[in-house]
């Protein structure tokens, strides 16, 4: 199977204005497409802005609203699939959500952030709770999570048991917490054996000082792409026969003794 070649848009885009940030979303594709991407990664809560305060209520959408459709215009004119964080309304909930667009405008997958960070999140969102949630593209099976999520090994471990290859995170990862960029991220992708597009913000928004360095980590520990603190497009390859070959060389998903475990939950 030949790799999948990945972009991660390193971007906070501009907080408030989907339009925008729709536009910008639209030119990172076209760059990525032209790159031989077949994903596009972007951030975090990518479409509206993550320093949003009041507007989050207003600005949210439903998975299937304007700002989605517009997006699956924008995977079938430049042919290649899109994962984008953005705020879903659900009745009266609002999610902190990212959904997958297939290369066709087609949605194939979409997930609510089950761990929330810090008060600001807490005040406007509600927590999801499907831990896992999967999708598969150019027979990459693809997992979903976002930000806060990846810090707890147990999310990470739970997708490469149900099989996810690459886990795509996006991101609002800011200081003082660089090392879950530099340190936490790769370590998560080799201690479960499986790809992480881990993708931030970049710059001051609001209250918050994003610190960039988005990556795509390897399960063998390395990082294959990474970003500076700016702005950027990242292209990287997810390699099934390098993940095949880790798997075999770091047999830790076949090496788990689970009957000894139990006290973790």
């Amino acid at each position: 199977m030949p790799p999948l070649r990945t972009a991660l848009l390193q971007s906070s885009g501009r907080a408030g204005s989907v339009d925008d940030n729709l536009a910008t979303l639209d030119g990172a594709a076209a760059r990525a497409a032209a790159a031989g991407a077949r994903l596009l990664v972007c951030p975090e809560l990518f479409l509206t802005g993550y320093a949003i305060g009041d507007a989050v209520p207003e600005l949210a959408e439903p998975a299937d609203g304007p700002a989605a459709q517009a997006v699956a215009e924008i995977c079938a004119r430049r042919g290649l699939a899109v994962h984008y964080g953005y705020p879903e309304r659900a009745g009266e909930a609002v999610f902190n959500a990212a959904q997958l667009m297939g290369p066709d405008g087609a949605p194939l997958a979409n997930y609510r952030k089950t761990h929330l960070f810090g008060s600001f999140e807490e005040e406007w969102f509600t927590p999801g709770e499907r831990p896992v949630v999967q999708a598969e593209l150019d027979g990459v099976k693809i997992g979903l999570l976002i930000c806060y999520d990846v810090e707890f090994p147990e999310n990470v471990r739970a997708h490469a048991l149900a099989g996810t290859e690459l886990l795509l995170v996006p991101t609002a990862l800011m200081h003082p917490f660089p090392f879950v960029a530099e340190a936490v991220v790769p370590v998560r992708a080799f201690e479960s054996q499986l790809y992480i597009a881990y993708v931030n913000r970049a710059g001051r928004e609001g209250e918050f000082d994003f610190t960039g360095l988005s990556c795509l980590a390897g399960p063998d520990g390395t990082v294959r792409a990474r970003a500076g603190r700016g702005e950027e497009l990242l292209v990287g390859e997810v390699d099934p026969g390098l993940l095949a070959g880790s798997r075999a060389a770091n047999p830790y998903l076949e090496d788990r003794l689970p009957g000894l475990y139990g006290s973790l939950v």
